[in-house]
């Protein structure tokens, strides 16, 4: 895969962004540094009320003030990748077979054409990253309990904005990382789960056996 192939640079991507791996959906990085990503939905504030709105405001301020820990909130801006669902919309006017329907697939399919022809479809998600630093001796599934906890406050959080939250699996970390760094080859090769065990191989593995081996020599 050409996303995989070791960087020419003197200074890979993987140094620049000092990311030691990725485990259980938990980014791993140096000085005992761990964090957790969370995608969370959008909320259209500015057509709400405005006694919605202050309601809204008065909740985020009781949530904020209810979580307890530093948190950073991601907006990523993305091109949405019009090419397959305009084959998408192709085999169905090829399938089409009444005459109203297929003119009026083939008038959509026109339009979108058009539409894409001088602008860019973005799309934004929303994302909010939870840290955890380990002083002392390192447990992972300590670690990995303590970033439930904090998920779960604000899933909660932001269930009661009317919003919802769902935790990034590992290759989903990844792929939001492969697409800030490589954002065309994220577009033409996509990470698949054969991907993500081949960097968990290289970054996890090949980590605990050096930990391993330098405990033993110690």
């Amino acid at each position: 895969m050409l996303g995989l192939r070791k960087s020419k640079n003197k200074t890979s991507s993987r140094n620049q962004i000092a990311l030691k791996g990725v485990r259980d959906g938990i980014l791993m990085l140096p000085n005992n540094e761990y964090r957790a990503i969370l995608q969370v939905s959008s909320l259209n504030f500015e057509l709400r009320s405005e006694y919605e709105q202050d309601a809204i405001i008065e909740t985020y301020e009781s949530f904020l003030n209810s979580v307890g820990t530093s948190l950073q909130i991601l907006v990523r801006t993305r091109e949405i990748d019009m090419d397959k669902y305009l084959e998408e919309l192709a085999d169905r006017l090829d399938g089409e077979t009444v005459p109203i329907y297929r003119t009026q697939l083939q008038n959509y399919d026109e339009f979108i054409r058009s539409l894409i022809t001088d602008n860019k479809i973005l799309t934004r998600h929303f994302y909010i990253v939870l840290p955890y630093k380990v002083h002392g001796k390192i447990d992972f599934d300590l670690v990995s309990e303590q970033l439930k906890i904090q998920m779960d406050i604000i899933i909660k959080g932001m269930s009661r904005l009317g919003m919802h939250a769902e935790r990034l699996d590992s290759l989903e970390v990844l792929d939001l990382f492969y697409s800030f760094y490589s954002p065309t080859q994220a577009k033409l090769q996509p990470l698949t789960e054969q991907a993500l065990q081949i960097i968990h191989t290289a970054l996890i593995e090949k980590g605990a056996d050096h930990a391993k081996r330098t405990k033993k020599a110690q």
